[in-house]
This record gives C-alpha cells, sequence and structure tokens, in this order.
C-alpha cells in the first residue's frame, strides 16, 4: 500500500469536537434553569477544597450553593463541602484525569439544580488535562498555589489561556518560597493578556474579598 492511500483519523480532535457540542448543550441547560456554573481547576494540593469551603461560608446566605466533587477515588472533599452548607454530589471519574462535558451533565443530572443558584465542579487535581476539556461552564476559575512556583505559566500555557481568572492561593507563604509576583503577571500576559490575578490565602482569609466581589459580579451578569 502506498503512502498515499493511508487514511489517517485524528481521534483526539473528533473527541474534543464531540465534547464541545455537549458543552454547549449545558451551558443552554444551565441558562435555562439560571444557574451559574464554575469549573474549579488546580493542582492537588493547591488549596481547592479549602478554598471552596470558605467561598460556600461566604456565598451561602446569598446564594444556594451546589458542588460536584471530581475525583478518580474517595469522598473526602464532598463530605467537606456538605459540612460547610453545600449541596453535594460525588462523582468518580473512572481513572479519567478530567472532567468531561458528558461526565458534567450526568452530575447535573444526579444532583439536580432546580434548587441551586452556583454549581462549583472542583475538577480532578492536574494542571493538563482539565484544561483541554469545556464542561459547559460559564467561568473557569484557576489556583496556582504560591508553592507551586511562578514559573508554571511556562510548563502549563494552555491552563492559564482558558482560564477566566487566576486565584493565587497561600500567599501567606510568599516569602518562605521567594514568590515573584511581578514575574507571574508577565509570564501570564505573554499567554493571557490582562487575565484577573487574585492573590488571596483561603486559609488566613486574606485578599478573599477580591475573590468574592469578582465571583458576584459574574454571577450578577450572567
Amino acid at each position: 500500500m502506498q503512502d498515499s492511500e493511508i487514511k489517517i483519523i485524528d481521534v483526539k480532535e473528533r473527541i474534543l469536537a464531540d465534547n464541545d457540542r455537549a458543552a454547549e448543550e449545558v451551558r443552554s441547560r444551565m441558562k435555562e434553569k439560571g444557574v451559574f456554573l464554575v469549573n474549579l481547576m488546580a493542582s492537588p494540593g493547591a488549596g481547592k477544597t479549602t478554598l471552596l469551603v470558605r467561598t460556600i461560608r461566604a456565598l451561602k446566605d446569598e446564594y444556594r450553593i451546589g458542588v460536584m466533587e471530581a475525583d478518580v477515588d474517595s469522598d473526602v472533599d464532598a463530605k467537606t463541602a456538605a459540612e460547610a452548607g453545600a449541596k453535594v454530589i460525588q462523582i468518580h471519574t473512572g481513572g479519567s484525569c478530567h472532567m468531561d462535558a458528558e461526565m458534567t451533565e450526568k452530575g447535573i443530572d444526579e444532583m439536580g439544580v432546580d434548587d441551586v443558584d452556583i454549581v462549583f465542579l472542583e475538577n480532578v487535581g492536574n494542571l493538563v488535562c482539565p484544561a483541554e476539556f469545556d464542561v459547559g461552564a460559564n467561568k473557569r476559575v484557576m489556583i496556582l498555589s504560591v508553592p507551586e512556583g511562578d514559573d508554571k505559566p511556562l510548563k502549563y500555557p494552555l491552563m492559564f489561556q482558558v482560564s477566566d481568572v487566576l486565584l493565587v492561593n497561600k500567599v501567606d507563604t510568599a516569602q518562605i518560597f521567594d514568590f515573584d509576583f511581578d514575574m507571574l503577571r508577565a509570564n501570564v500576559d505573554r499567554l493571557h493578556e490582562g487575565m484577573p490575578i487574585i492573590p488571596l490565602s483561603a486559609k488566613t482569609g486574606d485578599g478573599f474579598d477580591g475573590w468574592i466581589a469578582w465571583l458576584k459580579r459574574e454571577v450578577n451578569a450572567r
């Protein structure tokens, strides 16, 4: 067989195209329900759950909060979010390193969204796969923790390109880890110029008002 006769199928391209169509269906459904969906993405240990718990406590008197916890296994984070006052469902991804739109829709079906205003999807912890798959969220929120370093935009560019806001967590450790915020800003601007960067500490609460204010503006503007 000649090389010119070999048929090449780009499986990844087809998968992403199918996922994008499913994501638009999720977005349309959430719009009809009046629900704001947030895709929360970060590395393991960046502080997603701690930040989510403080966020739930800050918003629960004003908004009805739902949480979809995505993990390869366990329900530890789901229990923590439920104790904070959110309606929660645990999603086990069966070894997958990310959520996709179809998984998200199944999670929405199981949880039910008639009694919530905001749903947070705590995605599987890594900076690669979740960036590639649109889950139908209104906003993609990325958390970068200070111990991870200010060079992460250079190593994981797509995550910074697709995110709508960057939360820099654990700012109370900045001096210990010699974190350079100016360098981070410069690195981010090469990929996503002007993306909001909000330094905060989910542990101490420093800077948290800025995140809550940003989120409320986005929710109320939908």
